[in-house]
């Protein structure tokens, strides 16, 4: 496979903290691929330098060959990479249907109006959207009101909103009972394969990560201790250390 993604070096030091240490890394186009570590090995910190919201103190970051090292997020969302956040991020004021106009509207870099919204074709999408993510029933709801679970479900809309090649989700199913990571991670696992996506998660619920992943890499300290198939991962006697006490048996 091509390899799509890609991190050289990648470094961050919050002065004198490295929250990633010489971090390189190759994301295969058309696979998944899950990120694990323990709290404060510095996932999030790699998830924020890949897609512009943190600047790196060395190294680089390539998209399809393309150096994108320090590219706004928004200019890093446009090129074909989408991403989801441990926190919510959805306008909770406004409706499940109008936070996927709003998502369209910034893709086609339109500035938002009100008659916007009204567009025949912008709707029409936004309906195929949350028909694709199961949340047609709660299109006239304000966002705020969902519950946690269809939250998480609309902020993936937004995200796909983007048609992005490579989906980035950081700890998909955070806070979830385990009804909502089940039916979360079918969903996912539905929807990448439908749209031929690349998918790039962090996740703490080893089951989930054993259930989807291709490939697995481990992060420990900012730096990847162990890269490979999950059975590799497993099995690899550095990652039991780091993980003495946890269980990595899906």
């Amino acid at each position: 496979m091509a390899v799509i993604l890609e991190t050289k070096d990648l470094m961050k030091d919050f002065g004198g903290f490295i929250a990633t240490n010489h971090v390189s890394f190759q994301l295969e186009e058309g696979e998944r691929h899950a990120i694990i570590g323990p709290n404060g090995a510095g996932k999030t910190t790699f998830f924020n330098l890949i897609t512009g919201h943190l600047t790196p103190s060395a190294g680089r970051v390539l998209f399809e060959g393309r150096d994108i090292t320090g590219l706004a997020p928004h200019k890093v969302v446009r090129l074909g990479l989408a991403r989801s956040f441990q926190r919510i991020n959805i306008y909770p004021r406004m409706t499940v249907f109008e936070n996927v106009q709003v998502a369209l509207i910034a893709r086609d870099h339109k500035h938002f109006k009100l008659f916007t919204l009204g567009e025949p074709q912008n709707r029409d999408e936004t309906a195929e959207l949350l028909h694709l993510v199961g949340l047609d029933a709660e299109a006239t709801e304000v966002a705020g009101e969902l519950s946690y679970g269809k939250q998480k479900q609309l902020e993936l809309a937004i995200a796909l909103a983007e048609n992005p090649r490579v989906l980035l989700l950081d700890e998909p199913t955070a806070g979830m009972s385990p009804q909502e990571t089940d039916e979360a991670i079918a969903l996912v696992d539905r929807i990448t394969r439908e749209r031929g996506l690349t998918l790039l998660f962090t996740e703490h619920d080893m089951g989930v990560v054993f259930g989807i992943s291709d490939r697995i890499s481990v992060l420990h300290h900012g730096e990847i201790i162990a890269s490979g198939l999950p059975d590799e991962v497993r099995n690899d006697p550095e990652v039991r250390r780091v993980y003495l006490g946890e269980s990595l048996d899906a």
